[in-house]
């Protein structure tokens, strides 16, 4: 089963959780997991066959990159719907508004007929409620994206679990 990561990336801590994501979601066995950039060309034809994608980019200014936007705004020629979604956002600071980034990518997702998920509470600890959120470095010392690895990678296995319950049959 092929699941696609895509993502927006400014100084490469998206990039990276991305790879997170992805190396979660080959935990699974039977699971292909790519991840592609925005700015570089996406396999469309690949995303067109995947059973699920998860889309992220870092906050600016509270929301996603404008970038990621236009990418949403064109995504219905990758033929979405159906597909399982999902969502994850990096910051700069600990408030940095991420959530608010991973809900408009999930209401976005939802208007191009995807099926959401996020596992929340129901998948034990860690607990992640939207989607993953890591914070680096750049700004407060005390925090790091590496210590937030964890919640990338688990949220990519259990997407992947989730996708081959409902897809592969």
């Amino acid at each position: 089963m092929d699941l696609a990561v895509i993502y927006d990336s400014k100084s490469g801590n998206t990039a990276k959780a991305a790879e997170w994501i992805a190396e979660g979601m080959k935990s699974v066995e039977g699971v292909c997991a790519r991840t592609f950039c925005i700015a570089e060309d996406p396999d469309t034809d690949f995303i067109k066959g995947a059973k699920g994608v998860v889309m992220g980019c870092p906050t600016y200014a509270g929301l996603m990159t404008p970038a990621m936007r236009d990418f949403l705004m064109g995504a219905g020629k990758l033929g979405l719907a159906g597909k399982l979604g999902g969502a994850f956002a990096t910051q700069q600071y600990t408030h940095g508004g991420a959530e608010l980034v991973i809900q408009s990518i999930l209401v976005n997702e939802i208007v191009q007929g995807m099926l959401c998920f996020s596992g929340g509470g129901s998948c034990g600890r860690p607990i992640i409620h939207l989607g993953p959120v890591g914070v680096n470095d750049n700004v407060e010392s005390f925090n790091g994206l590496e210590n937030y690895r964890e919640y990338f990678t688990v949220y990519g296995e259990r997407f992947a679990l989730k996708a081959k319950e409902l897809f592969d049959r």
